[in-house]
């Protein structure tokens, strides 16, 4: 595990995005980590899409029952 530096206004935005999301601030920015990486190799798609793709990656489907 290592340390990423970020400006304190990032940090106070993502102290206050996880907090609606019910995250912790670690969980919310690996979240947007994993997302903005999956954006930049696929431009085409959308935000949706790529959640569903994660998702299902990680075999759970939309109502959120693991796949046998």
């Amino acid at each position: 595990m290592g340390i990423v530096k970020i400006s304190d206004d990032l940090h106070d935005y993502l102290r206050r995005a996880s907090q609606v999301m019910s995250r912790s601030i670690n969980s919310q920015a690996e979240f947007w980590i994993k997302i903005g990486i999956q954006a930049e190799l696929n431009p085409d798609k959308t935000f949706t899409t790529l959640i569903s793709e994660m998702l299902e990656k990680e075999s759970v489907n939309h109502k959120g029952k693991y796949h046998e």
